[in-house]
């Protein structure tokens, strides 16, 4: 198949970096801090042709914006806001990424276009215009809910979509709501073994990342995730280490141990003892990067009680779930002195995503998918 990506460009440094440690003729699409990269890996090893279309970058040159997360109104924050009220065609540097994406589709002639969400950019006449000229269908991906984060466009579009990948079933119900076509519930995040694995780090490295609970991720705005600050302000008193590329809350500060993405993210997993992960607000079923990342790496993982989990580990071989900030306070105490019990959890859950959960197996059945 050919696959044309229509994606925004995170993390620009980390896809410079792994472009310049590619081998000849081998330069990645995605860097390795997103999950488009590891199905670009697999999609390739197939022998499927892919390119991509980065629509978060301006039309006359320039390198795009990354929006670091921040509590209270900015100017930048209200800028965009009202930029993303504007249609397409009022913007004359966004008409031309439309014209450029259109341009792109018909050279390459795709068989399907991977809409990666939050599309702020390209509108649903472009879309309807590359599927007409092309004869193409359209694969829309979302981690997040279409009430809480979608864009007027993305969601104008959803009759368009061929078929949704959502990682949370009850998301996936409101882009049928919305139109879609057909939606399956697969998480889109999983493991690669070559990649998600535990890292044996130097002393040095230890020394500077060992923490007894470690937090990767988002915190703010507390709209969004309100739940992860209470967990986490719960845990002030253990030894407690937070990862982010964002703000924090000023009640977290203290426990600040920097950024981490990609390679690091998993050097400062390897790191802990316990790995907590709670998801967005707006997740009510589960499934983020995180749950199958630190299983993959071998790093124990407390997670919030969500049907899609139970649905994916199981509870006490696998993975421990907590219900409540008083039973994670409970089963933090009893896991940081239980080494055993938490170590053999960690390997099952390794051992678990390795054999049902990497993405060689999130390919296969996308495969399935866009073949049928």
């Amino acid at each position: 198949m050919r696959i044309l990506f229509i994606a925004s460009l995170h993390h620009p440094e980390a896809l410079r970096e792994a472009i310049a440690a590619a081998p000849p003729g081998a330069a990645p699409l995605f860097p390795p801090s997103v999950a488009q990269h590891f199905y670009e890996k697999e999609l390739r090893a197939r022998g499927h042709e892919l390119a991509v279309f980065y629509r978060n970058l301006p039309a006359w040159g320039g390198t795009g914006h990354f929006e670091r997360h921040s509590e209270g109104l900015t100017p930048g924050k209200i800028v965009r806001g009202l930029l993303n009220r504007l249609p397409p065609q009022a913007n004359p540097d966004v008409a031309l990424r439309n014209r450029r994406l259109r341009e792109q589709a018909a050279a390459f002639r795709p068989d399907w276009l991977w809409l990666v969400g939050d599309n702020r950019v390209i509108a649903p006449q472009t879309l309807a215009a590359i599927k007409r000229e092309t004869g193409c269908k359209l694969l829309y991906t979302t981690g997040v809910s279409p009430i809480v984060f979608s864009t007027p466009i993305e969601r104008a579009a959803a009759r368009l979509y061929d078929l949704v990948l959502s990682n949370d079933f009850y998301h996936g119900i409101q882009w049928l709501e919305l139109g879609a076509a057909r939606m399956e519930c697969l998480p889109i995040s999983a493991c690669d073994p070559d990649f998600h694995r535990p890292h044996d780090l130097t002393a040095q490295e230890r020394a500077a990342l060992a923490c007894d609970v470690a937090f990767v991720g988002t915190l703010v705005p507390d709209h969004l995730y309100s739940l992860r600050r209470a967990a986490l302000e719960s845990l002030r008193d253990f030894d407690l280490g937070i990862w982010s590329v964002h703000d924090l809350p000023q009640t977290l500060q203290a426990h600040y141990k920097g950024a981490a993405l990609g390679e690091s993210n998993i050097q400062a997993l390897s790191a802990a003892k316990i790995t907590l992960n709670v998801h967005g607000d707006f997740m009510r079923y589960g499934g983020n990067m995180r749950l199958f990342e630190a299983a993959g790496a071998g790093i124990f993982q407390i997670a919030d009680d969500l049907p899609g989990i139970h649905e994916w580990f199981t509870e006490g071989e696998t993975i421990v779930t907590f219900r409540d900030t008083d039973d994670l306070r409970a089963k933090v105490r009893h896991y940081l002195t239980h080494d055993s019990e938490r170590e053999a959890i960690a390997r099952r859950a390794r051992e678990h995503v390795y054999a049902h959960h990497t993405y060689r197996q999130r390919v296969d059945r996308l495969e399935a998918l866009l073949g049928g």
